[in-house]
């Protein structure tokens, strides 16, 4: 628990756009809420890859979704449920079940459907929702502790200067 808090820090800290943390984050929350090996996850990784998103905030990000879906699953099969028994989706439905790529997505499912819908209306408040925080936090936050006496003390420090010369970090603090 302590590493993945001390991951957080490093991403937050790190010279990352704010943009692209919160992206990672939220395709983080895609891949964590819905199950984990289906095709638009494996859209999701390559476009990941492809658009060089920051892989240890997805990593974290669909952790922590995947850790919530757990609680939400009841939640999810309410809204997958009404999505699949309302007569607007069932012909959609029906003509997507009937190709046999998106079988393997199990679209079909009350708790598949209603965890790809809540991730899809869910993905761009959450986008700009973090994005706005990541902001906030380096700007208030980040710049309180640098100002700090124990931040300059340990931040002029040869061991700290030691330390970002192996790992080949830019400053933490």
């Amino acid at each position: 628990m302590i590493r993945q808090i001390a991951k957080l820090i490093r991403i937050l800290n790190s010279e990352t756009a704010p943009i692209n943390i919160s992206l990672a984050i939220c395709f983080g929350m895609v891949v964590g809420f819905t199950q984990m090996w289906s095709v638009h996850n494996l859209i999701i990784l390559f476009i990941i890859l492809f658009f060089r998103v920051n892989l240890s905030a997805f990593i974290l990000g669909t952790l922590v979704f995947k850790s919530l879906s757990f609680l939400l699953n009841s939640v999810f099969h309410q809204i997958g449920l009404s999505l699949l028994t309302a007569e607007v989706f069932r012909n959609l439905g029906t003509y997507l079940y009937n190709i046999t790529f998106w079988k393997f997505d199990r679209i079909n499912n009350t708790i598949v459907a209603g965890s790809i819908l809540v991730s899809i209306v869910g993905f761009l408040p959450m986008l700009f929702l973090l994005n706005f925080l990541i902001r906030k936090y380096r700007k208030h936050v980040l710049g309180y502790v640098r100002k700090t006496k124990i931040a300059k003390a340990l931040m002029s420090s040869e061991f700290y200067h030691y330390y970002k010369k192996i790992t080949g970090f830019k400053d933490v603090l």
